[in-house]
Formats: C-alpha cells, structure tokens, sequence
C-alpha cells in the first residue's frame, strides 16, 4: 500500500512539473480510487483506532464489590448453563464502549444476576440468540449481533458464538464468556485470545482481575 502511494505522489509531482494534463486528470483518478482500496484493506485497523479513540473510563465508578458481584454472578449463570449444555455469550464492557452493538440488540436495565441470564439463555426464551452485553453492574442488551473473527489459524471445531467472543475481542477490549451447547464447556476471550475448558472458579478469577485490572 505504502508503494503504491509512494508512485502516486511521484507521478503526480511530474505530472505538475511538466504540466503533463493526461496525467494530471490519470493521476487524480487512481488517488480517489487508492483511497477507497485503503479504506477497504484496512477496515478492521481502522475501525479498531476509532473506537479506541473513544475509549473512557467508565469502570472508574464500579468498586471493588460492584466487580465481585459482577464476577460472581456471571461465572455462576456459566456454571448453570454448562450443566445444562445450553449455549450461551455474554460480553463484559470495559473502557472501550460497546454502544454499536447494544444498539443491534433489544435494550434492558436490569441489575445482573445469575438467575436471569440463564432465563435470557434458555432455549424457550426469544432473547437466546445473540449475545448479552453488560455494562457496569447492568444488563444493557440482549440479543446482540458481534463481529466474527476473520482469523485463519482458528480451529474449524470453533462455532459462531465463540468466533463471534474473538472478533469483539480483537475490536475492544471487552470480556466474552461463551457457553458451548455442545460440549458445555465454559470458555473466555479477551484481547482476540481464547482460553477454553474453565471451570467457575477460575472464570470468576478470570474476570474479576481482568475487571480490576
């Protein structure tokens, strides 16, 4: 990319020295088009440095028992729905906001707690699919639309809810705990890395250092 802008300056230089008007009018064109083919290459890298200028500090009010709760609760709705092999994603917001994708899904104010987010994930509940995002100390949205990854290495075995935790994880800097229906194994993502087969324990460690971090 950094060539092909590289030619475009040059010939647009020589093109003004020399006054060269077919050029000028070819070399106008292509830097319309290089910008587009740029835009487009470099979406997700774009798209990541914009949202991490919007990045705040909105966990500065959650003290410390506000994240045990929060921690807690999550970990044991992850426990409940792995028991029962239902499938389950619930991203934790941190700095980075997740406006964008609460906005794909049906709104809510509820305080979190274990009980209703396995009520969110039971199969007979019309907000099971799509993700859970929490924000604070609250359920902000259910039924949420993230990103799926495009990474190659990923193992094919991986499902959309799990692709799905990576791709928001490479955009944010948000927690996804997912809940595989079929194996019932709880895993974690953060910072586009996968940490598969937790137990509740460690899951409940997991986010509340991550939280506090």
């Amino acid at each position: 990319m950094l060539t092909g802008l590289l030619i475009i300056v040059f010939l647009s230089i020589l093109a003004h020295t020399l006054d060269l008007m077919a050029m000028k009018w070819i070399v106008r064109g292509l830097g319309d088009i290089w910008v587009v083919i740029f835009v487009i290459v470099f979406q997700p890298e774009i798209r990541r440095a914009l949202t991490n200028l919007g990045k705040s500090s909105r966990l500065d009010y959650l003290i410390r028992e506000d994240i045990e709760k929060v921690s807690l609760e999550v970990s044991e709705a992850a426990s409940v729905l792995s028991d029962k092999r239902i499938g389950a994603l619930i991203a934790i917001e941190r700095r980075v906001p997740l406006e964008a994708y609460i906005r794909t899904g049906i709104k809510m104010e509820a305080v979190v707690s274990s009980d209703l987010l396995v009520s969110i994930f039971s199969v007979y509940s019309p907000l099971h699919d799509g993700a859970v995002i929490i924000e604070g100390e609250q359920i902000v949205a259910a039924k949420s639309i993230l990103p799926l990854t495009d990474h190659p290495d990923l193992s094919p075995s991986l499902g959309t809810r799990h692709r799905a935790a990576i791709g928001l994880t490479e955009e944010t800097d948000s927690i996804c705990v997912v809940v595989s229906e079929e194996t019932g194994k709880i895993s974690l993502a953060v910072g586009g890395d996968f940490f598969g087969d937790l137990n509740a324990e460690e899951l409940q460690i997991r986010i509340g250092s991550m939280l506090r971090a």
